[in-house]
């Protein structure tokens, strides 16, 4: 593959910017002053079809940095709306955020977007920039979740500035660039079905059946057909998606913190990375967003807010479609998809050959006895394997009640003796999906400070680990063990 050595290699679509013109704002950024590109991410460059040595150029600084645009792009800001909290917030829109074109990559499109570039016409009250706290966690959380195998939006680079910024104190201005096929979300359609314009929604869900859903155009064997199948089909296809993240979310003690509908993406992708975090100490009613009051977001309601989310999606396409029942059908499904997606993934952790109905219990337990003794939830579930390799002492050094975590190691070990595998070959099975590294905020906030130094190793060394979870290495021994106590201290809020 023939690598592009400059930003104006790069072949472009701009495929959204195709659209109606009222789908979006064509508009320009405004740029940092005196930026500095703090880190770039190869791995994602190479998703665009980039060369390493194009990353470090005068001419990638002032792109990714507002001052200058993608060549062959179309700039603009998209429009949409949403339920925000579980209420209706009305016209949003990109308010931060500048989708700069599309690339044409060797294994598919991609929209790169800067995101703190500064105001649009969906700002609202705010200010359209990005603090250097909140891009470096979100440069961070995309790359650590590709690692871990969930789908993500990808992070290309982070420029920094001095330009100061007003949040609850003075802090300094950075933009993120982020890389998806596309950044459509439920709001999109919500947007239209909120304006009584159904012609709208058919034309958004058109674009995106087309070039990311080709298969709903095409009935099943013996499945009935129409000119409302395709939609049916679309949402029975984002439902699926949107089930198997919910799962893997719960399968990593992944919260979002902020799953408003104008948050969740049609492709069934983790967007927009806010208040987020990995559990350290496991509370099944977890909040690591400190702005969500009444707990919304909670770890254990993830699943079902989900779904909330695309009954909302739903009601979208009922300005279409216009058979409830039909568009019910569809949702109805989700809980077992959740559920089996989610026993799979389980299963795996736990190093069982196929979920029974009577593991259940045995999960139950687990999540029981980590929730009444915080127990650190990564670490749980990776020191497992070594209860298999026969030391079962790192597991239950993680609990205050020893006896009961030997307890419930027993009957694991048990379970797993009903299809016998040889240990080391089982041990070697449980840590391919069960990470020693995730993002905890407390390694988050290091890189942040070291980022507001100067610094981009920390980040660097951080990525390291990020990006191959599973595998353990000497180099990141700092990144495998319990929090801090001054963790504990640590908030993330919707400012975040």
């Amino acid at each position: 593959m023939q690598l592009a050595h400059s930003l104006a290699e790069l072949p472009m679509s701009n495929s959204f910017a195709g659209l109606p013109p009222a789908f979006y704002t064509r508009l320009q950024p405004q740029g940092l002053n005196a930026p500095r590109l703090l880190h770039a991410n190869e791995a994602a460059a190479a998703l665009i079809g980039l060369a390493p040595d194009a990353l470090h150029t005068d001419a990638f600084l002032e792109v990714f940095s507002g001052r200058a645009p993608l060549p062959g792009g179309d700039t603009l800001a998209a429009v949409y709306s949403g339920h925000q909290f579980g209420v209706w917030a009305g016209q949003l829109g990109d308010g931060r955020a500048h989708l700069l074109g599309e690339v044409d990559g060797p294994h598919g499109g991609w929209e790169l977007q800067l995101k703190g570039a500064g105001m649009t016409p969906y700002s609202r009250m705010g200010d359209g920039r990005a603090v250097l706290r909140s891009s470096v966690r979100e440069y961070l959380a995309s790359e650590a979740m590709q690692g871990l195998g969930i789908p993500t939006t990808r992070a290309l680079a982070l420029v920094v500035s001095d330009d100061p910024v007003m949040r609850e104190t003075v802090e300094t201005a950075a933009i993120v660039t982020r890389m998806a096929p596309s950044f459509v979300r439920f709001g999109s359609f919500e947007h239209w079905a909120a304006r009584r314009q159904p012609d709208k929604v058919q034309t958004l869900a058109d674009y995106i059946i087309d070039r990311f859903y080709p298969e709903c155009r095409r009935p099943a064997p013996g499945e009935p057909d129409g000119p409302h199948a395709p939609l049916i089909r679309l949402l029975e296809a984002v439902t699926a998606r949107t089930a198997r993240l919910m799962a893997a979310w719960q399968c990593v003690g992944f919260c979002h913190g902020v799953m408003n509908t104008d948050n969740m993406s049609i492709l069934g992708l983790t967007l927009d990375y806010g208040p987020y975090g990995f559990m350290d100490g496991f509370r099944l009613d977890h909040v690591c967003n400190h702005s969500d009051s009444e707990g919304r977001y909670a770890w254990n309601r993830q699943p079902s807010v989900a779904l909330w989310n695309l009954y909302r999606l739903a009601g979208s396409f009922n300005s279409v479609v216009q058979d409830a029942d039909a568009l019910k059908a569809v949702l109805d499904r989700y809980e077992a998809i959740f559920t089996e997606a989610f026993h799979r993934g389980m299963a795996a952790k736990l190093g069982l050959e196929a979920w029974r109905p009577e593991d259940e219990a045995l999960l139950d337990g687990l999540l029981t006895l980590m929730h009444e003794q915080r127990a650190d939830f990564t670490l749980s579930f990776r020191r497992l394997s070594s209860a298999v390799r026969g030391d079962a002492q790192p597991f239950v050094d993680l609990y205050i009640d020893r006896d009961a975590a030997r307890a419930w190691l027993e009957s694991l070990l048990a379970r797993q003796a009903q299809a016998p595998r040889e240990a080391a070959t089982l041990a070697e099975a449980m840590d391919r999906v069960n990470p020693l590294y995730v993002l905890r905020n407390h390694l988050a906030e290091q890189a942040i400070q070291a980022a507001q130094k100067g610094d981009a190793q920390v980040i660097e060394q951080l990525l390291e680990a990020l990006r191959d979870p599973f595998t353990e290495r000497p180099a990141s021994a700092a990144y495998a063990g319990l929090p801090p106590d001054w963790a504990s201290d640590i908030e993330v809020s919707c400012s975040s």
